[in-house]
């Protein structure tokens, strides 16, 4: 799977289980933003919003326990905005040499001033 260091390595714990009894969805994504706001400010350290997830896709659930990277790229930058490629990888909890892609995300950030307002950014 990925070789590259990752952005974000969690482990999920049961309070952030739906009724199904894997991890939530917006747990996940939560997650996917922090991963790509790291990123973002990796490329130039400014203040970030988010204005969109796209392309989210979620492919294996997620079980308590489970060891959750975060993999994280620019993948453009325009004059006030970034995109960030976001892959997600769980080592399995009960067998820690399976790893499977659990989820991927585009998410694109403007970078902004303290009043909110964008900027450019620069690099």
């Amino acid at each position: 799977m990925n070789r590259q260091e990752p952005t974000l390595r969690v482990m999920p714990m049961p309070r952030d289980t739906n009724r199904y009894g894997t991890v939530f969805g917006g747990v996940i994504l939560s997650y996917l933003d922090i991963a790509g706001a790291l990123e973002a400010r990796k490329t130039a350290p400014l203040n970030y919003v988010t204005v969109a997830m796209n392309k989210v896709e979620f492919h294996q659930p997620v079980f308590v326990g489970d060891q959750v990277s975060f993999y994280t790229k620019t993948i453009r930058k325009g004059k006030t905005s970034i995109t960030i490629e976001v892959i997600v990888e769980a080592s399995r909890y009960d067998n820690p040499e399976e790893i499977v892609q659990v989820t991927s995300a585009e998410i694109i950030y403007v970078a902004v001033d303290e009043n909110r307002e964008p900027v450019v950014i620069g690099g």
